[in-house]
């Protein structure tokens, strides 16, 4: 069974990014080390946050089954919730570098 409520829109989320980059921004993002630095930092701050909601001994938030691929790491943190953070996160920077941070680069 294909996993459509959660996995689909995640992995797509990812796909849809990552080609609004490539094929009509151009804003270079993803060659920035300073892109790299902050997906780290994100994800330093998710893991536990994310940890702690969705722990399998007592969890906040749960996911049904059929909706996810089950493949949980680290800590039971369904897999899909990176690709939506990648997703949301890099959406944001790249409109950010499109528009402009409101500095007067001349």
């Amino acid at each position: 069974m294909i996993p459509w409520g959660y996995t689909i829109p995640a992995v797509a989320a990812v796909a849809a990014v990552v080609a609004i980059e490539v094929l009509v921004l151009h804003t270079g993002l993803f060659r920035k080390p300073a892109y790299w630095i902050t997906m780290v930092i994100v994800t330093a701050f998710q893991i536990p946050v994310d940890g702690w909601l969705t722990k399998l001994s007592a969890p906040i938030v749960r996911y049904s089954p059929a909706h996810v691929t089950g493949i949980r790491f680290p800590w039971d943190i369904p897999v899909e919730d990176f690709f939506f953070g990648f997703a949301l996160i890099t959406c944001v920077l790249l409109l950010w570098e499109k528009g402009g941070s409101g500095r007067d680069t001349a």
